[in-house]
């Protein structure tokens, strides 16, 4: 099998691609995959790194909000599209694949609407509740199109061609007993909450969490571990002084980036995050409740619609970043504190959400498009 890929821009278009190609030569070692996709992006790095093959496309994305800056780049955005498709054209001639994926990002829907009008089957896929403009336009044209829940459907027509798969992961999460997690990492036992703000960090919630930190310590007994990222590495202290929290409690795991993630999670009792597709999809996978709290600059606020999938299924609390604050953060996890009725429902309801055959969906409905070729 020769297998076009075309992803780019975020970790939630290019680790479900990573994750579908690696099922595929898992499955069939003979084939050929080749990656598509910006070469000034993270997919170059990422791809390479993961061993296959990528072919850079110059690309930029439109900018929605016009100034006299962003129409010069939106110009340049238009010359770099109608300049892809000749690029695009010679590389399908050359590699011949039998199909092309796409996953999101810039060069995506460049190379499957040259494929599907060069009569090669395409594939797409969505990770987010709230589909993108890429999604959107391509579902026309795709033979399928896999998404990540049900809610997805509604913002998308042609439901005849869509299947809920969820989203991929590359490896099986491996889950262990919160006890033992909790040993490796070093904590004693007691309730745990994990927080993340992201890789550069949310000041919103890492000043909620400073707070929250301080009315742990006095409750006393319980674990915290939190990811204050980059832009918290020089202000977080600094939250933590504020609010008199003993930053070298035996409680406490705090780090610019948590490389264990896996770990945490499972030693997790309560989760505090953002509301990007993967780590909801991983966060599922593990069945933990959540507070999540969306980031508001992401693309057609797609985060909300995540976090809202996952409200309505009541496994977490959504709180938009406007609202956040020290004081409704405390309320809300001493109310899960209180009620461990109602948080092991709410990591029951979020695994029962996950979909962790999502790679097998995908390759499989990718070989029944194939035998009916």
């Amino acid at each position: 099998m020769r297998v076009l890929i075309a992803a780019g821009g975020t970790a939630g278009h290019i680790n479900p691609a990573l994750a579908i190609a690696d099922k595929i030569v898992n499955v069939f070692p003979e084939s050929k995959v080749l990656f598509v996709g910006t070469p000034s992006g993270m997919e170059a790095k990422l791809v390479k790194k993961a061993g296959y093959e990528f072919h850079g496309i110059k690309m930029a994305g439109i900018q929605r909000h016009l100034s006299f800056t962003n129409i010069k780049r939106n110009v340049k955005a238009v010359y770099y599209y109608a300049a892809a498709f000749p690029q695009v054209k010679k590389l399908i001639e050359e590699f011949k694949p039998d199909i092309c994926v796409g996953t999101g990002g810039y060069v995506c829907g460049a190379v499957l609407r040259e494929a599907a009008r060069m009569g090669i089957k395409t594939v797409t896929h969505e990770s987010n509740s709230f589909p993108g403009i890429t999604t959107k336009l391509l579902s026309k044209t795709a033979d399928k199109v896999f998404v990540f829940s049900e809610d997805t459907l509604k913002h998308l027509k042609h439901h005849e061609k869509c299947i809920i798969t969820g989203n991929p992961l590359r490896n099986n999460i491996p889950i262990e007993e919160k006890a033992s997690a909790r040993k490796r990492l070093g904590l004693p036992e007691g309730f745990t909450i994990l927080s993340l703000g992201g890789s550069l960090g949310a000041n919103k919630i890492n000043a909620a969490v400073a707070e929250l930190m301080a009315w742990e310590q006095e409750k006393g007994g319980i674990n915290h571990i939190h990811s204050y990222g980059g832009n918290g590495k020089d202000t977080f202290g600094g939250l933590l002084e504020e609010n008199k929290v003993d930053k070298n409690s035996d409680r406490l795991i705090l780090k610019e980036y948590i490389d264990n993630m896996y770990t945490c999670m499972c030693a997790a009792d309560l989760i505090v995050s953002r509301a990007g597709s993967m780590t909801l999809t991983e966060i599922m996978a593990i069945g933990r409740p959540a507070v999540l709290v969306p980031y508001p600059n992401a693309t057609e606020n797609h985060q909300y619609y995540n976090a809202k999938t996952l409200e309505d299924a009541q496994a977490a609390i959504l709180r938009e970043d406007k609202d956040l604050t020290g004081e409704w953060l405390i309320e809300t996890v001493q109310g899960l504190y209180k009620d461990t009725a109602r948080l092991e429902s709410m990591g029951v309801r979020a695994r029962q959400m996950a979909k962790t055959n999502a790679a097998d969906l995908i390759l499989s409905e990718i070989i029944d498009l194939l035998k009916a070729n």
